[in-house]
């Protein structure tokens, strides 16, 4: 069974991740992302962005059905979280499942 959560804590603690918004985009930009995880309830201007970022720069878009904290949460960060951009994923198998 596919569990988006264990992934996303299995790359944020094993692999390369660059965790919020402003580090995401600016991986964007330097064509270093594989996928980007994206809280769909957060915050809609940013969803919006990055969706558009990703649309033209040909990154996969991982939908989070969460908002920013349950996402934050679940990469063990004490504050909310709207985007995480996969690096290198680690141990987790989230650039092989399709969520």
């Amino acid at each position: 069974m596919v569990d988006l959560n264990s992934d996303i804590r299995l790359a944020t603690g094993t692999g390369k991740v660059a965790i919020g918004y402003k580090d995401t985009v600016r991986m964007i930009n330097k064509n270093g992302l594989k996928a980007v995880i994206l809280a769909v309830k957060g915050k809609k201007e940013i969803v919006e962005d990055i969706t558009h970022v990703c649309s033209i720069a040909g990154i996969r878009i991982i939908r989070f059905d969460g908002n920013s904290i349950e996402l934050g949460t679940v990469c063990g960060k004490p504050y909310s979280v709207n985007s995480i951009g996969i690096i290198e994923e680690g141990n987790s198998k989230i650039l092989d499942e399709s969520y």
